[in-house]
């Protein structure tokens, strides 16, 4: 008596999540390692052009480092910093330079950028995929963040055509 219980109950939940349909699993876009490469290496280029030494680095949808690139004569901190801008526009949903400014004018509270793995310095930004938040990229060396904007605004520039996949 006690089986035929048991494998109802079983049966019952096994169901539920057919039941659920397509609640069961999530679909997102994320960039390819080729993609994130290559506006990596066009951030890398704008600011080598312009004759700054810089660090890129580009995270994916969840935060992750996913390309770093590192001049030779980037300072010590760059590739952190970096990495923690393109993490703070992806988390904030905007870039760095505009979170600065918030900061700065009392309508975001400073603490936030006592955060672990925040940067509210310019240079960071996200990237978009056809509405779809898909990473953020982060720049940092130039003598200022509108400099390491330039390269990030670069660095995605060079995608855009690929972006809307």
């Amino acid at each position: 008596m006690r089986i035929p219980l048991i494998i109802a109950c079983a049966l019952a939940l096994g169901a539920a999540p057919a039941a659920a349909g397509d609640d069961a699993l999530v679909i997102y876009k994320s960039l390819s390692p080729e993609v994130a490469l290559e506006a990596a290496q066009a951030a890398l280029k704008k600011c080598r052009d312009n004759g700054f030494q810089v660090a890129v680095a580009v995270v994916d949808r969840f935060g992750q480092p996913q390309v770093m690139l590192r001049d030779r004569f980037a300072g010590l901190p760059a590739p952190d910093t970096a990495v923690a801008k393109a993490y703070t526009a992806l988390s904030f949903r905007a870039a760095t330079t505009d979170l600065s400014k918030s900061i700065r004018s009392g309508q975001l509270d400073p603490g936030l950028a006592r955060l672990p793995r925040v940067s509210m310095l310019g240079g960071g930004l996200m990237i978009e995929a056809a509405g779809a938040l898909v990473g953020g990229i982060g720049v940092s060396g130039a003598p200022g963040g509108d400099k390491d904007d330039e390269c990030a605004k670069a660095g995605i520039d060079a995608i855009r055509d690929r972006l809307d996949f």
